[in-house]
């Protein structure tokens, strides 16, 4: 089994997450410039086994895209056309970053550590891929 990777893509910054290569837990990975991620990833990809990506769907609270859905849907084009051997997987991202807020302050963070939007991007992203790791084993 290869990895999956879970990515938040914003307008900045893209937080990535990995999983284990037996696809069981989700761990940050690193969080890239937006015009960097797609390198990164194909970087990443020639030296690990990736079986899919998983990428964040901006969606509002009504289900209608967000204003970032323009840019996401740019990114996963240019990544099909870069990697096209790694299927992208589309997943709803809402409420990522007030749940990584959340697991912040209850993991005790200081505000300046929670102010920190890198570790925001990030944590975002591993909470997506946890949350497509449980939906894969049900």
């Amino acid at each position: 089994m290869g990895r999956i990777i879970a990515i938040d893509y914003g307008k900045k910054r893209t937080g990535l997450a990995v999983s284990d290569p037996l696809q069981l837990i989700a761990g940050g990975l690193t969080t890239v410039n937006s015009h960097e991620a797609v390198a990164f990833l194909k970087k990443y990809a020639a030296t690990e086994t990736v079986d899919v990506f998983v990428l964040g769907e901006p969606r509002q609270l009504n289900n209608e895209p967000s204003e970032n859905a323009l840019r996401v849907e740019l990114f996963r084009k240019n990544l099909q056309k870069a990697i096209p051997a790694i299927p992208v997987q589309m997943m709803d991202e809402r409420f990522t970053s007030v749940l990584a807020h959340q697991a912040m302050l209850d993991g005790g963070l200081k505000k300046k550590q929670r102010q920190n939007k890198e570790l925001v991007d990030e944590l975002s992203a591993t909470i997506l891929l946890q949350t497509y790791l449980e939906s894969i084993r049900k």
